[in-house]
């Protein structure tokens, strides 16, 4: 398959609000009051944060069938860790961004431990957004339901 070039286009909407849109589809953009905002949305580092966890979903979905995994749920939590001071331009020795990432995937299945441990595996190392971000430590941790 050809590379595929993805698109994206964020307008600032007055304060610290943005609307971000690909291929016609909206997205608000907006920081806590703490930080300045509104809170009326999520900030952009929690989107990056939805980005991992939705590409890691989906890409569950898509490689499910090929570990002989019947999936009867999936989901993942995410949280990261982010010095303001760094942004905000307060200390020029904080990164700007995540110092880290951390996620608990969960997935529910009946298939056997092997297969489920393959999807695992298979996620961790073919997800596009992880390997986008790996300029920053990105942990994972598997936790299997029945």
């Amino acid at each position: 398959m050809a590379k595929v070039t993805f698109k994206a286009k964020a307008d600032w909407k007055g304060g610290l609000v943005a609307e971000a849109t690909a291929r016609g589809f909206k997205v608000t953009l907006d920081e806590p009051k703490d930080l300045g905002g509104t809170d009326t949305a999520m900030n952009p580092v929690e989107m990056l944060l939805c980005s991992l966890g939705g590409c890691m979903t989906i890409a569950a979905s898509a490689f499910a069938p090929m570990c002989g995994v019947e999936l009867k749920g999936f989901s993942v939590e995410l949280e990261g860790d982010l010095d303001p001071d760094g942004f905000l331009g307060k200390n020029p020795n904080v990164r700007k961004g995540f110092s880290e990432i951390r996620y608990r995937m969960y997935i529910v299945s009946d298939s056997p431990e092997e297969n489920i441990k393959k999807l695992y595996k298979m996620i961790e190392e073919r997800c596009p957004v992880k390997d986008t971000l790996q300029g920053v430590p990105v942990s994972g941790e598997m936790i299997i339901e029945k």
